[in-house]
């Protein structure tokens, strides 16, 4: 059985959000998913040991999420995060993440070196943030979204507010509006089409499809 999910906007939160604006076209445009890692990826909780970071906690749905965006749509995903974390680190190479950017103290300049290298505008660029050293680059992209336990500064600069918290599959909830909105049929008749799932609420206009039956518990992802 296909069982279906709801991304929506958080319409209280969407200060960004000017009239035109179409949460569906803007992620018909990414080519690049960008998020940082603690309170997007993980749930914002470092566990230390006397020699430094000993564990953090990933949700496996999110590297699914990963590898549907590169199989999919052909939309790459990087990290920018100011820790210098071994776990992330870890993370990464599993997902095969080539756009690693750890240490990070000014991610806007780094946001701009990363899109001059790849030849991309920064409305082709998506970015998940959760609080305020992500605001700069939150207001610098196509698409802004965070957490549903993120900072109000984070809620302020996001077009997109999740129904996940941070570590609970943020990214694969963005992940899967991006996807929706690129195999659409109006999506340039570009991959495989899927259903858009109707909604009854006129404010929160951005749906998405998530198709569990290609989920599978046993995955290392």
């Amino acid at each position: 059985m296909v069982k279906t999910m709801m991304t929506v906007v958080d319409c209280r939160q969407r200060s960004r959000v000017s009239d035109g604006f179409s949460l569906a076209a803007q992620a018909r445009r990414v080519r690049l998913l960008l998020t940082d890692c603690d309170g997007v990826l993980t749930d914002g909780t470092v566990y230390y040991s006397a020699e430094g970071e000993a564990l953090k906690r990933f949700h496996m749905r999110d590297g699914m999420g990963v590898e549907r965006l590169r199989t999919l749509v052909q939309v790459e995903v990087g990290v920018i995060t100011g820790e210098v974390s071994p776990s992330m680190r870890k993370r990464a190479a599993k997902l095969d993440i080539d756009e690693l950017h750890l240490g990070v103290r000014d991610k806007r300049a780094r946001l701009d070196q990363i899109v001059a290298r790849r030849g991309l505008a920064l409305e082709q660029v998506a970015y998940i943030g959760d609080d305020v050293n992500d605001v700069a680059v939150l207001e610098m992209v196509g698409l802004a979204a965070c957490p549903a336990d993120a900072t109000p500064f984070a809620k302020a600069a996001a077009h997109m507010v999740c129904q996940a918290r941070g570590g609970d599959g943020v990214l694969r909830e963005v992940a899967e509006l991006i996807i929706a909105a690129q195999t659409a049929p109006a999506a340039n008749g570009r991959g495989r089409a899927v259903a858009l799932v109707p909604d009854p609420a006129p404010a929160r206009p951005a749906l998405a499809h998530d198709c569990w039956g290609c989920y599978d518990e046993r995955s290392e992802w």
